[in-house]
């Protein structure tokens, strides 16, 4: 069976701003949700594509990619092409690593700086899992799984937190998405969040510190001892 390799998701640009800037955000917005480690092949990218896709010349697309490699999300190679850049395995483990601290601290700041009301909202992005299992609708409790994650940084109210996270987001995002169905991870998911929720709301900035810390480097051993396809 031949797996189709993911293709970009962008919209034409507008004019308000430069075209560089406007092609560098949409580019990295969409990179960031490409699932780039559920097919064997580095996903190759196209300038004319991307050029006609975004509505723009090509000068803005190369000086946009500049930025994105400088970043480290593109891999530009002479007379071969332009790849989105992919991690080992133990790349992909030190990455979680690093989420998990950033995001520990973002739960601490949340006790301290989001209000009830900003964590209650949480418990919104899994009412749909009330009565249904979300091993049975993996696809999407894994999009629930990630926003209940990205809110969490947002609710820490740090802006450098969640400039950070953001150059993380590409791989934990994609590696998150590809293991949530895995080993009855998605029940397991769940509970924990609920937990760190109710310890939130307890303002118990130590143990919600912990659970989300926890939560994190659960996935971190779970890459280590079956994401061998990362090698």
């Amino acid at each position: 069976m031949t797996t189709s390799m993911p293709s970009l998701k962008v919209q034409p640009l507008a004019t308000t701003t430069t075209f560089r800037n406007q092609a560098y955000q949409a580019l990295k917005q969409a990179i960031t949700e490409m699932d780039i480690y559920d097919h064997p092949e580095e996903v190759r990218l196209d300038e004319r594509q991307l050029s006609d896709l975004l509505g723009v010349s090509r000068t803005p697309i190369r000086e946009a990619l500049t930025l994105l490699e400088q970043e480290g999300f593109i891999r530009l190679l002479p007379r071969r092409g332009i790849f989105v850049v992919r991690k080992t395995k133990q790349e992909i483990i030190e990455m979680i690593h690093v989420w998990a601290a950033l995001e520990s601290m973002a739960a601490r700041l949340a006790t301290q700086s989001a209000s009830g009301e900003e964590i209650h909202r949480l418990w919104q992005l899994f009412a749909n899992f009330e009565q249904r299992s979300p091993t049975d609708h993996v696809t999407e409790y894994s999009e629930a799984n990630l926003d209940f994650h990205k809110s969490i940084i947002r609710l820490s109210g740090s802006k450098l937190i969640q400039e950070m996270t953001d150059n993380l987001l590409i791989h934990i995002r994609a590696i998150r998405k590809l293991t949530i169905g895995q080993n009855n991870r998605a029940e397991r998911s769940i509970n924990d969040h609920k937990a760190i929720i109710k310890a939130l709301e307890q303002r118990d900035a130590d143990l919600a510190e912990r659970l989300v810390r926890d939560h994190t480097l659960g996935l971190a051993a779970h890459v280590a001892a079956h994401c061998d396809f990362l090698e």
